[in-house]
């Protein structure tokens, strides 16, 4: 009986993180500005919504730190499920924010004003969007790239905010050629329930990774796939078991040879193998189990297949 594993290697991904908290900063300033110069309600909840970005950069950026570290005697796997939890504090803090934004509403909608200088307001909101949509495009990619969900999750919310937006300029126009004031609050509320859909999706997405949810299927058949390639008549494979955390995948087996193989023998297959899974699968762990394929013992743990 053997047990062979191999780790993927750490990065730290923090340099994002703070490329958002830049973007974020900038992104404050101008929404500001523009509901200063037009007094718009629909703008004001637009700039909350991006405090709300900052948080969660800032969020991020602790937890991609702390998920880069390696592991010790209190955290034996590593600290990537860290990701987790900024997801989850994101996903408060927008929770929040879509709250802030709706008491802003109502008063407003229960006491109108009229807006102002709604062209340079437009202007200085659209300038934001853009630079929001150039960052969340890096980070969504970046995201996607290194099998970081807060990453991911970071670039969905600015891109999310870049929609948000586009839907506040259209609202203000519409109230400057209208003349409707109602139709600003409005907006502002369909901001924020837009807004807690957002934060419902992370808290949900984070809850399923701090639950040890196995890899998706498509992980899994290129998992099973490597090893189908390895059975024969006295080779197999059985409790094959996954799980994800942060940008890690995990995988632990049993691999079944031959009782009167050398050690060596039978590490080296496990050596071979290991190395295609994680050729196949990026970011992957692999522990492999060996035991005697004869002895009944072995298939006391035949679980999960």
């Amino acid at each position: 009986m053997a047990v062979t594993t191999t780790r993927s290697p750490r990065r730290d991904l923090s340099a994002f993180a703070v490329l958002s908290i830049v973007t974020a900063i900038v992104v404050i300033g101008l929404k500001l500005i523009a509901w200063r110069v037009t007094g718009s309600v629909g703008l004001l909840s637009d700039a909350l919504e991006s405090v709300v970005n900052l948080v969660a950069a800032v969020g991020a950026f602790v937890a991609l730190r702390v998920a880069a570290k390696p592991p010790d005697r209190s955290h034996n796997f590593g600290h990537t499920k860290a990701e987790y939890f900024s997801a989850v504090f994101e996903g408060v803090m927008i929770v929040v924010a879509a709250v802030v934004i709706i008491a802003t509403a109502v008063d407003r909608l229960l006491d109108p004003r009229e807006l102002e200088e709604v062209g340079v307001g437009l202007a200085i909101s659209v300038a934001a969007t853009a630079v929001n949509a150039v960052v969340g495009w890096v980070l969504i990619r970046a995201g996607r790239r290194h099998r970081s969900m807060t990453l991911e999750a970071d670039g969905k919310h600015l891109m999310t905010d870049v929609w948000t937006t586009a839907g506040v300029v259209v609202g203000v126009f519409l109230v400057a050629a209208t003349g409707w004031l109602p139709l600003d609050p409005l907006i502002a509320i369909a901001v924020a329930v837009n807004i807690l859909v957002v934060g419902g999706q992370l808290v949900w997405r984070s809850g399923a990774g701090l639950m040890d949810s196995a890899l998706p299927d498509d992980e899994r058949a290129t998992i099973d796939g490597v090893l189908a390639a390895h059975r024969a008549d006295r080779i197999d494979f059985h409790d094959i078991r996954t799980r994800e955390a942060g940008h890690e995948r995990f995988v632990q087996l049993h691999m079944l040879v031959p009782g009167d193989w050398s050690v060596q023998r039978a590490h080296d297959l496990a050596e071979q193998i290991e190395n295609e899974l994680r050729a196949a699968v990026e970011d992957l762990n692999v522990t492999v189990h060996v035991e005697p394929i004869n002895d009944p013992r072995a298939y006391e743990d035949w679980r999960l297949d």
